[in-house]
């Protein structure tokens, strides 16, 4: 890694949509600003499957699956000022870390 790269960013949702325009939002933040910015990095989509049954007491070979989706992405920025005036949707996580 680049030694002006000194903050995190990993950005977590269950909808790739809102993920994808916050993270060009925080990319035309950081660049407005004169800062750099490498990413976003796509990570491994992480998916939890359950498996129910759809009748209580009787019928075992009758279920039900269900799945979640987890994406993530990953961004390094070298100042957290501009980050301030960014909207973030109510679905996507945000965690910052400084390096």
């Amino acid at each position: 890694m680049a030694a002006n790269n000194n903050i995190k960013i990993r950005l977590k949702s269950f909808d790739h949509k809102c993920l994808d325009q916050v993270a060009k939002s925080i990319v035309d933040a950081v660049r407005l600003a004169g800062g750099r910015v490498s990413g976003p990095i796509p990570m491994p989509r992480k998916c939890d499957r359950y498996t129910v049954l759809r009748s209580p007491h009787v019928n075992k070979k009758s279920r039900e699956q269900f799945e979640m989706r987890k994406y993530t992405v990953l961004m390094f920025v070298d100042s957290a000022d501009p980050l301030q005036n960014v909207q973030l949707p109510a679905g996507v996580d945000v965690e910052l870390k400084a390096m």
